[in-house]
């Protein structure tokens, strides 16, 4: 692989919360343009980690870089202007109850284009949640959606402006086997549509297994394992395969 090819570097990132140290020298490079998961035990620091990527936690050490930038150096509003070529899918995909879904998807678009005509508004968000499966569904409150639906409207909103990663927070969590495919099969017909880089902080193996083009394994605080999915299912290091064994049974 290039040099070129890597848009994000992660450099012996540490972060404790008192007493915890959750990271412990993360190292890991993301591929531009590919699907990059993150898996590892629950409590490991995935979500630690996927938040230092955003800037919305800093490490007590080590470096994240964006196309060589290492964004902790940066001021305010360069740190600002970073995090616009980043969306985000939180977990529970974070709607705002008190807007409908048309304000929820428009959110990002009023405060970074404010000068944006309302029918191009308009016409913005009604492309992207009819890209995520959700045509007509913009005066629907947060309320009156599924788990599901939360979701879409939530991936609506982190690619309206077109952003060059997407980083996703266990994006199935909650949801049944259907529905868990129904995003999975999401997230890769918009990473083929926007052509972004895709990184993904996951539990779950088969999904893992079947769209990454790359698998990171997080594990007490670091990178214990990283390839193609076909590389981390014949790894030899017990700590991957006693993780991974359990959801291959009966694949």
């Amino acid at each position: 692989m290039k040099k070129d090819d890597i848009i994000l570097k992660i450099r012996d990132l540490n972060k404790t919360f008192g007493t915890q140290h959750v990271l412990k020298g993360v190292n890991l490079n993301i591929p531009r343009g590919q699907i990059t998961v993150i898996i590892g035990g629950s409590g490991c620091g995935k979500s630690v980690l996927l938040k230092h990527l955003i800037g919305l936690m800093r490490p007590d050490f080590g470096k994240i870089l964006i196309d060589e930038v290492d964004i902790f150096s940066l001021e305010s509003d360069a740190l600002t202007n970073i995090r616009m070529r980043f969306g985000m899918l939180f977990q529970d995909a974070a709607l705002f109850d008190s807007m409908n879904s048309f304000e929820n998807v428009a959110f990002p678009v009023r405060e970074h284009r404010p000068k944006m005509p309302e029918n191009q508004v308009k016409a913005l968000v009604a492309e992207k949640l009819k890209q995520v499966g959700l045509p007509n569904v913009e005066k629907k409150m947060p309320s009156d959606l599924s788990g599901g639906m939360r979701k879409r409207v939530g991936l609506a909103r982190a690619i309206v402006l077109n952003p060059e990663i997407i980083l996703y927070d266990e994006p199935t969590t909650g949801l049944d086997p259907v529905m868990s495919r129904a995003i999975d099969d999401l997230i890769v017909s918009t990473h083929d549509h926007v052509g972004a880089t895709t990184i993904i902080i996951s539990h779950d193996i088969r999904a893992t297994l079947r769209i990454a083009n790359k698998v990171a394994m997080l594990h007490d605080g670091r990178i214990v394992a990283e390839g193609t999915p076909d590389e981390l299912q014949h790894s030899k290091d017990p700590i991957v395969s006693n993780f991974l064994e359990p959801s291959l049974v009966g694949r």
